[in-house]
């Protein structure tokens, strides 16, 4: 559907795009994560600019020719794809999987939206045993959630050679914006994904989110509302372990920045993983105060106040209803085995 002229030997933008990768990324404990959704235009830039993620690279992958151009890909049995380069430490490979599919349809074995063949259809390419792990069980669940009225088909393959697209086709979206709008608009992409997400992109239908969550978590998560002091679940909870949101399992407290500020409710002097946590002012109740949100649910949390303990000086006084609790014994099992390093294992 897209048609751009060639202007440098792939070779040589292989090249650039080698030399343009982070300059401390040598050495560091990063990861690769590949997804196929279509158009890589499209799913490039949800990836691109997420705090953890370093790069997002439009490219192509799957097939059997070697250094495939955007003239060839598709006769050697590639898929336009994105090859994402992240921070475990930042971002978890399940966030990243979350993103993946709120941007694609699932159930289309034939492509994506107006384009369509072997080369626009979806997979996730692994690239370790646990990725494949973390990449089926998203599969079921988003399956058992019954958003589709079709089987989910995106497939689940081991990574393979990734070849980095032709630079007209890098950060499309910043280097023709109205294009890249008008295409999302005019392809069906964007108005099928706010007919099963919503425009916000949600993790969970509004009807979804009803059912699985009592009144009360419903209320506090989706209306900022407050659950009453000392009659919630983690107030005095003083196990190990670390707090996720209730919604989208994303890490966002500690037990060890976890202290008793009698009030009433979960406070913790700093986050799990800061990029979780995204602030805002609330201006209820006759007054200006900081709301805290989770980036990828965008579950109310709570609010932070500066009146806490050293060294931070912060209180993030939190719902217990918009969290669930995940003991240390349970990180690994869970997925969230990178956390345990912090509770001495």
């Amino acid at each position: 559907m897209k048609v751009i002229q060639l202007v440098f030997p792939l070779t040589l933008l292989a090249s650039f795009w080698a030399m343009a990768a982070p300059a401390d990324a040598a050495g560091a404990n990063f990861r690769k994560a590949t997804f196929a959704g279509g158009c890589f235009w499209c799913v490039e830039k949800p990836f691109d600019g997420l705090a953890g993620v370093l790069s997002a690279t439009s490219g192509y992958t799957g097939g059997t020719s070697v250094n495939p151009t955007y003239a060839t890909y598709a006769a050697g049995g590639h898929l336009e794809a994105v090859e994402v380069l992240f921070d475990p430490e930042r971002i978890s490979y399940q966030s990243l999987l979350d993103v993946y599919w709120r941007q694609i349809d699932p159930t289309d074995p034939d492509g994506q939206f107006v384009d369509r063949g072997h080369a626009y259809t979806t997979a996730i390419f692994y690239h370790d045993p646990e990725q494949q792990r973390l990449a089926e069980a998203s599969r079921q669940r988003l399956a058992a959630r019954h958003v589709y009225d079709k089987p989910i088909v995106t497939v689940i393959r081991p990574a393979t050679t990734f070849y980095p697209a032709e630079g007209d086709h890098q950060d499309y979206y910043k280097q023709n914006p109205l294009r890249y709008h008008y295409y999302r608009e005019r392809s069906g992409r964007d108005g099928y994904l706010d007919r099963i997400w919503g425009s916000g992109r949600k993790l969970l239908t509004e009807r979804e989110l009803r059912r699985q969550l009592t009144p009360l978590q419903y209320r506090v998560t989706q209306e900022e509302a407050t659950e009453p002091a000392f009659a919630n679940a983690y107030w005095d909870n003083r196990r190990s372990g670390i707090y996720v949101d209730l919604v989208s399992g994303e890490p966002l407290f500690s037990s060890l920045d976890k202290f008793d500020s009698g009030t009433g409710w979960p406070s913790f002097s700093k986050p799990l993983v800061a990029a979780n946590v995204v602030e805002r002012e609330d201006h209820g109740f006759f007054q200006t105060r900081t709301e805290v949100r989770s980036r990828l649910g965008d579950s109310h949390l709570g609010h932070v106040f500066a009146d806490g303990p050293a060294p931070t000086g912060l209180r993030y006084c939190i719902n217990s209803a918009a969290l669930r609790f995940v003991a240390k014994e349970r990180l690994a099992s869970e997925g969230y085995g990178r956390f345990l390093k912090l509770f001495g294992r």
